[in-house]
């Protein structure tokens, strides 16, 4: 979902037909204020935001979106006269502005790559979620076999290090391969980065 935000409804009617005619859902609306008191955003969706309205300021309302934890990318339209601000937002985590008149195609491929790189982020963000989950599942022996799995060590040399039997290390080592959901110690390597363990 694309959600338009200009005070000029020509503006928001046009880029609502644009986008509509590829396929992809839009609403417009005529204010920060409107926008910011429905609070519509989606997960992984993208904003369109004048800089220059009545009322709230496109990088007014950008703030309080940041403020509130809204993370959906935003590319702002201005004016000539507005490109000042426009990479002051950049610069405070906007995603990309355009000129006003722009063409038609680069909005939507802009808007389109903003989507496709948030959901990719998305995507990441719950993947490492989900690992934490997982490993938070561990009990604090199998934490101490993964650390020494992930380090190299044999399950002979684990079982030394911690005086417990071989075949509990196994057990263990079982254990912590399903509870990450990985197939063997590789993998697990891989799941966890050296930047990631502890």
């Amino acid at each position: 979902m694309i959600h338009i935000i200009d005070d000029e409804e020509p503006i928001r009617d046009a880029l609502s037909f644009l986008f509509a005619s590829r396929g992809i859902e839009a609403q417009g609306w005529p204010s920060g204020e409107a926008f910011l008191q429905a609070q519509p955003v989606t997960p992984c969706s993208c904003i369109i935001l004048d800089v220059r309205m009545p009322g709230l300021a496109g990088p007014e309302v950008f703030q309080r979106l940041k403020a509130a934890g809204q993370q959906a990318p935003v590319i702002f339209l201005t004016g000539h006269a507005d490109v000042p601000v426009a990479v002051g937002a950049l610069k405070a985590g906007a995603f990309d502005f355009l000129e006003k008149p722009f063409n038609d195609n680069q909005i939507v491929d802009l808007a389109l790559r903003a989507i496709a790189l948030h959901e990719s982020a998305c995507a990441a963000a719950r993947h490492h979620k989900d690992l934490a989950a997982r490993r938070a599942s561990l009990s604090p022996r199998e934490e101490e076999v993964m650390q020494l799995m992930l380090s190299g060590v044999p399950n002979k040399q684990i079982a030394d290090i911690l005086h417990i039997a071989t075949r509990t290390v196994e057990v263990h080592r079982g254990r912590v391969l399903a509870k990450m959901g990985a197939r063997n110690g590789i993998e697990l390597a891989v799941m966890l980065p050296q930047d990631a363990r502890r």
